[in-house]
């Protein structure tokens, strides 16, 4: 022990030189990746079971809910699009929040996994929740904002992606 501190290599909060909050810096976005995964996975399946949301029209449909939000959204051309296959794009939708969220989860492709999530968040934002007042009513926004994180800084634990890595480092020798 040198001035109070603890030195030995077997302390609980040092792992190879580093302490706990370095520790806690590497797992920080594990809660975030882990709600964003579960989210999108939970969306994209309640999408794809609701019989009456991957309709043309009717209470529930992703057709009424588009031709509901088209005028009060910021980019009505996005809206348009949608609405040549309402249908279509719900499945888009459903299978794209699927795609991301199991991405995030096994944090394979994660970068490009939170692109994704980011990007379908964007286009909701700008489309179905744009018109909410005051704008923090609307939930599409922080869900971009969250995804962001996740597009800059990867998975670097606990996920496909770091052990691919590892495997690669492995093999070209960085190890020996």
């Amino acid at each position: 022990m040198t001035h109070g501190m603890r030195t030995d290599t077997h302390s609980p909060y040092l792992d190879g030189g580093r302490d706990w909050r370095d520790t806690a810096t590497r797992y920080a976005l594990l809660p975030l990746r882990v709600f964003l995964g579960v989210t999108f996975v939970y969306a994209g399946l309640d999408k794809l079971t609701n019989s009456a949301f991957l309709k043309d029209s009717g209470s529930g449909s992703i057709g009424d809910l588009m031709r509901t939000v088209r005028d009060s959204s910021a980019i009505p051309a996005l809206v348009d699009l949608a609405l040549k296959n309402p249908v279509g794009f719900g499945y888009a939708i459903a299978f794209g929040e699927i795609a991301v969220g199991l991405g995030a989860l096994f944090g394979l492709l994660t970068r490009l996994a939170a692109l994704g999530g980011a990007l379908i968040s964007l286009s909701l934002w700008l489309t179905v929740s744009w018109g909410s007042d005051p704008y923090y009513y609307g939930n599409d926004l922080p869900y971009l904002m969250a995804w962001i994180p996740l597009v800059l800084a990867g998975a670097s634990v606990l996920s496909l992606d770091a052990a691919l890595r590892s495997r690669r480092r492995q093999r070209s020798g960085a190890f020996r």
